[in-house]
């Protein structure tokens, strides 16, 4: 079995649209276990009881953002080491040295295409 029909990946975003974006690109790419959820503080509490590989987060959403949901992944031991790649519409340098400072591990700016995030992917697991 290769890396893409083994890696688990959980997509974080609260606007439908976006996240069905990125979860049609994923399986383009050849991914078979992906989760969702719609906000960072569910996504949390679900990943801290059943951990996956990689974590594709929006930055931008109500409540727990992209950044606090890092946060909150690095800060526990069982999610600590979880790949963490941000998305967002607006990638400034604020944006990106926070994002480093927690341990994001790579990051993609909207809109992008199902080889950009193929190529995002890679630089966190590895070839696909």
């Amino acid at each position: 079995m290769g890396l893409r029909e083994s890696l688990s990946i959980m997509v974080v975003d609260d606007m439908s649209t976006s996240r069905g974006i990125i979860i049609m690109a994923l399986e383009e790419i050849g991914v078979k276990k992906i989760d969702f959820r719609k906000d960072g503080a569910e996504a949390l509490q679900h990943l801290v009881a059943s951990p996956v590989h990689l974590v594709i987060s929006d930055y931008n959403m109500p409540g727990m953002d992209g950044l606090a949901l890092l946060k909150g992944l690095r800060e526990h031991r069982m999610t600590q080491r979880i790949g963490f790649i941000l998305v967002s519409g607006r990638m400034d340098q604020e944006l990106l040295d926070r994002g480093r400072a927690l341990g994001m591990n790579n990051c993609i700016a909207k809109p992008f295409t199902t080889a950009q995030l193929k190529g995002c992917i890679e630089a966190v697991t590895g070839p696909l």
